[in-house]
């Protein structure tokens, strides 16, 4: 379980320029050092020249946010009998009572004239003037403005009114390397400054749950309730990671802690503070979750480098190049991509407009892959863009085929299952109305609810075509293309049970 720890950034000169050059107003002055860690000196016996650099910079926040809820009444009131003598309840059972919550983290002064970098779950539903800031020297008290907040990355930026602040120095985070010491500053639990030491335990994880786009820092120095929002500073005390959560089972430390690097926080705080928001780019692509080898190999490809591309939005940026189902995504603008989270968290870092080149693996059936260069423009990423959502179930309806891909049974898309089921009008397939628990379809993860697009990468457009290519698959495995709810297109690979 993860909790809440409650409570690639161009260097700055560059951002800058690029502000100046669209007339828009530049950005505050930050102290960044592009220079990597002196990794050749030996283990320090004393960090108090280093918390005395940072700690300065690490502020608590407080927030305090109204909660409205709704009495608990006594069942008496709504009896007709006591409504008679009482009023009809007095009218309590249109009250609502408010209440006031308060919440602690912590936040990183970024720059001497107030700006502050901290998690965007510290301050979400804060009341306003309900976030208040202090100093960690003088214990000065502020209100602080919220200039922006980017749930998508937990990142969100304050404002006080003061001048002279001790802004931290703000270091390169993709200069990090694992085994790196790290030093974590923060208020947990309230008890006032602390100071925790680890190291970098891991770079780059993704696929956490804990935001929408991911690229954490893990540290196994202690982050505790409280420390969300503070700062990870390297061994010189400069900023390389906003402290956002943990991995417990119990609700506290429990060795793993995750960082917001610092390159992407100051990313999405240059938007925020030039534009009030983050803007995104898009590219119009629903990508496989996971490239297994099963599908490596039914596609005949290399490695399982890389994005594979499960569906492609009508009148999208990828469409209008002509991105199919089933490309692999493997580099963009000449960078190397790794998986579907790097290729999600490389778009969206970009801007509307932007113009990329994508270099694809396409592979025809029965044919080896071929590389195919493509050049797309990035639109604007839809608030709506997170996939199709519905709710599904067993259809009410079902059909009188059953097929023998390992126990599953199909039927077809009537309207009176689309309209049950709200299935996008342009959704075309077999619905999965039940799969046998022991058969290797439910081991490879189908599931009732599925709608199955593709067998075998021939389209299925109802039921009897699902019976008839799975009926006439060959080879050990099935390739299947199905559409899920919450989760979109993808490719599923499942052990033919035909097979001897």
């Amino acid at each position: 379980m993860f909790s809440a720890a409650v409570g690639g950034w161009a260097i700055m000169a560059a951002l800058q320029f690029s502000a100046l050059a669209r007339g828009v107003e530049a950005l505050p002055k930050f102290d960044v050092q592009q220079k990597p860690i002196n990794r050749a000196t030996g283990g320090a016996t004393s960090y108090a020249p280093v918390i005395k650099k940072a700690e300065p910079s690490v502020v608590n926040i407080y927030t305090t946010s109204t909660v409205h809820v709704r009495p608990m009444l006594n069942p008496f009131f709504s009896d007709p009998f006591f409504q008679h003598f009482f009023g009809g309840g007095g009218g309590q059972e249109n009250q609502t009572l408010t209440r006031k919550e308060q919440s602690l983290g912590s936040g990183v002064i970024v720059s001497s004239d107030g700006y502050i970098l901290t998690a965007n779950h510290v301050v979400d539903g804060a009341d306003r003037n309900g976030v208040k800031v202090t100093l960690a020297v003088g214990g000065n008290e502020y209100t602080a403005k919220i200039i922006g907040t980017d749930p998508a990355t937990d990142v969100a930026v304050l404002k006080i009114n003061a001048n002279d602040l001790p802004a931290i120095t703000i270091a390169n985070s993709d200069q990090l390397q694992v085994g790196d010491v790290v030093l974590a500053i923060g208020n947990p639990f309230g008890v006032g400054q602390t100071v925790t030491l680890g190291i970098v335990s891991a770079l780059g994880r993704t696929s956490l749950g804990i935001s929408d786009y991911e690229d954490f820092i893990q540290t196994d120095a202690a982050i505790n309730p409280g420390n969300s929002g503070g700062a990870l500073v390297d061994a010189e005390g400069r900023l390389i990671g906003i402290n956002t959560a943990i991995l417990t089972r119990s609700g506290g430390y429990q060795g793993v802690g995750f960082a917001i690097p610092v390159n992407l926080a100051c990313s999405v705080m240059d938007r925020l503070i030039k534009y009030g928001k983050v803007t995104r780019g898009y590219l119009g692509v629903a990508l496989q979750p996971e490239m297994t080898s099963d599908l490596a190999q039914q596609f005949d490809l290399p490695d399982q480098r890389g994005a594979m591309v499960a569906d492609v939005e009508p009148n999208s940026p990828a469409a209008k190049v002509g991105l199919r189902p089933g490309d692999v995504i493997r580099e963009v603008d000449a960078k190397k991509v790794a998986d579907r989270d790097q290729l999600r968290l490389m778009i969206s870092q970009m801007q509307p407009g932007t113009k990329v080149t994508l270099k694809i693996l396409r592979s025809e059936p029965g044919g080896k892959p071929l590389e195919k260069t493509m050049a797309v423009t990035l639109t604007e990423l839809p608030e709506n863009a997170a996939g199709l959502r519905s709710r599904v179930g067993p259809g009410e309806e079902k059909a009188p085929n059953q097929d023998s891909l390992d126990g599953v049974e199909v039927t077809d898309l009537t309207p009176n299952v689309r309209r049950q089921l709200s299935l996008p009008r342009d959704l075309q397939g077999a619905l999965v109305t039940g799969v046998d628990e022991n058969s290797s379809a439910a081991q490879a993860g189908l599931r009732q609810g599925d709608v199955i697009l593709e067998i075998n990468r021939q389209p299925v457009r109802n039921a009897d075509d699902a019976v008839a290519l799975s009926r006439k698959a060959k080879g050990a495995h099935v390739l299947l293309r199905l559409w899920r709810e919450g989760t979109g297109s993808f490719y599923l690979s499942v052990e033919n049970s035909k097979q001897p």
